[in-house]
């Protein structure tokens, strides 16, 4: 999963269409995107370009495209957070998750939840013998 994803918010939506739906041509990626006002040669054009680097392909059906997600979204999740770890926070997972818990409320079951990925992670460190996972 070494790749890297750099996408738009535009492009996000896009693929978000593509992992929901499996596949879809222009029109229907178009039609999830009405509220945006963009031009179908907008979209088009972005999905060519996505194709293009790699995160959609396509098969063709008579005289349309049906494009389908080559990417998941955990691995674009991944990719990109990685990104910003690295450029807002030089790489320390510390002040990035520092930064999100001060950045809003957080409620008492996302605390829990985020206390509970915690200790998977330190569990897993233990079995995999890397000691400590602080």
């Amino acid at each position: 999963m070494g790749s890297k994803h750099k996408l738009s918010e535009l492009q996000l939506a896009i693929l978000r269409v593509l992992w929901e739906q499996k596949e879809a041509t222009v029109s229907e990626v178009h039609a999830a995107l009405q509220d945006r006002g963009l031009a179908m040669t907008t979209v088009a054009t972005l999905l060519s370009r996505l194709e293009k680097a790699g995160v959609l392909a396509h098969r063709s059906q008579g005289r349309q495209f049906i494009y389908r997600p080559m990417v998941s979204e955990p691995e674009v999740r991944r990719s990109m957070l990685a990104d910003v770890t690295e450029m807002l926070f030089s790489g320390d997972v510390t002040a990035m998750v520092s930064q999100l818990l001060s950045a809003r409320d957080v409620s008492a079951d996302e605390l829990a939840r985020v206390k509970a990925l915690i200790e998977q992670k330190e569990n897993e460190a233990r079995l995999n013998g890397e000691g400590d996972a602080r």
